[in-house]
């Protein structure tokens, strides 16, 4: 044993200010989507993240993953893909639609959608939500975003531009409190039958109707009235038609292209941090870029949800960290207009715009529906393993085809749109 006037001598040998510095810590590698909170999985089938998990807790215990599943440094992957498909399709008399999507190696579905061809008698709508962190808030979008837009009085004007913009910040409103964390675990499957009788004997809605109203959204009182919205989030690429007009918005990497005459052009930007605008926005609200991720977690500068950015007091909401505000392109549609295309990622990863053009003009007239080119197009993307990430994320795409004359559709439209000439893009960044 030593002697401890020896031990003391060599500990001496360094004073408090002498000493090296701890490093700072490193930042661990993420994947390609941000960290999912803790996975509960039974014994045989994987289950999905725990979506009310909605507010990260320490001292999680370590968590059991079966063979079915394995996570690499892209996401958490199946053993072999889920390849069975939900597709639809659909038409009215301006346009005839086919939609598609597919969970493939991801252990969750993340993606939703919404396809509604009459919205109302004039107007026809389109959305692509690519979840992150789970489902909820995608599938909140799918429910919920369409009908906002309606809502707002600036749609009955002919404004859809102003009347979708405001319906995408309307989400992260409508996300909290009381009854936005209710819609959550609804539709995150997280309330049972015993749970709801517990929380029924907890609180009541204000007032004996409450059906819906927008007005009445936020006044719910109870338990998780203080919920300031998910952690989770989503992407969000809408399309919106009325006669010859076409408007499109975007939050996040999801995209909307039109082909014209064969040639694609991009509707929507893929809002990533690099971004010269969205890289100034982010270090102006207090954030900070790392290895292209929004403070070394989320892969997007834009998106619907993702309340823990954007808790800037002194901000507006256009000015947070992450903002749901979208980019919102307007389009004049003519007869030179084939189609345009609503998808996630997970398509535009593994094809470039033109690519999937090509690829549509080149089976469209092979098929017997629009849904049929849609599944093949997730067929031709699906990585035959998990070896090199693309090709192995949730993938859902929407095909619109105009029927022409487009010009003669623009009349039933006329008293409520204001179509602008040609396409402009506008953004309140």
């Amino acid at each position: 044993r030593k002697n401890r006037k020896e031990e003391e001598a060599i500990s001496g040998i360094f004073s408090e200010s002498q000493r090296t510095p701890a490093l700072p810590p490193i930042l661990p590698a993420v994947s390609s989507r941000p960290p999912p909170a803790s996975i509960s999985i039974p014994s045989t089938l994987p289950a999905e993240r725990n979506e009310m998990d909605l507010f990260p807790r320490a001292g999680r215990c370590a968590t059991f993953v079966p063979e079915e599943i394995r996570e690499t440094e892209m996401g958490i992957y199946l053993s072999t893909p889920k390849t069975e498909k939900f597709s639809e399709d659909g038409e009215n008399d301006r346009l005839r639609f086919g939609l598609s999507s597919m969970q493939g190696w991801r252990a969750t579905m993340e993606d939703a959608h919404a396809a509604l061809p009459d919205l109302d008698d004039c107007t026809s709508f389109f959305g692509v939500y690519d979840g992150h962190g789970g489902k909820v808030v995608a599938k909140f979008c799918a429910k919920y975003l369409h009908t906002q837009v309606l809502k707002n009085e600036a749609s009955s004007t002919g404004d859809l531009g102003t009347s979708v913009q405001r319906a995408f910040l309307r989400m992260d409103e409508m996300m909290q409190g009381q009854r936005g964390w209710r819609e959550l675990a609804v539709l995150g499957d997280k309330i049972n039958k015993f749970t709801g009788m517990i929380e029924g004997l907890i609180w009541s809605p204000r007032g004996s109707d409450s059906n819906n109203h927008e007005d009445d959204w936020a006044f719910e009182e109870g338990p998780h009235s203080d919920f300031s919205g998910p952690t989770s989030g989503s992407t969000a690429c809408v399309a919106i038609m009325r006669g010859n007009q076409l408007v499109v918005a975007n939050a996040g990497d999801s995209r909307c292209v039109i082909s014209r005459k064969g040639q694609a052009y991009n509707l929507s930007r893929d809002h990533k941090p690099e971004l010269e605008a969205e890289r100034e926005r982010i270090l102006k609200a207090g954030g900070f870029i790392h290895g292209g991720r929004v403070n070394g977690s989320l892969n997007l500068a834009r998106a619907i949800g993702d309340m823990e950015f954007k808790q800037n007091k002194f901000l507006p909401v256009e000015k947070q960290i992450v903002t749901a505000n979208p980019d919102v392109n307007n389009v004049e549609l003519c007869d030179d207009d084939d189609f345009i295309v609503l998808a996630c990622d997970g398509i535009w990863d593994c094809m470039s715009s033109q690519q999937l053009v090509d690829f549509i003009h080149e089976h469209i007239n092979k098929e017997t529906s629009l849904s049929a080119v849609c599944e093949k197009v997730l067929d031709r993307c699906l990585a035959p393993s998990t070896l090199g990430g693309e090709g192995c994320d949730n993938m859902t795409m929407i095909l619109v085809q105009f029927k022409k004359p487009i010009n003669s559709n623009a009349a039933s439209a006329e008293q409520s749109t204001q179509a602008t000439p040609g396409s402009e893009s506008s953004s309140a960044d």
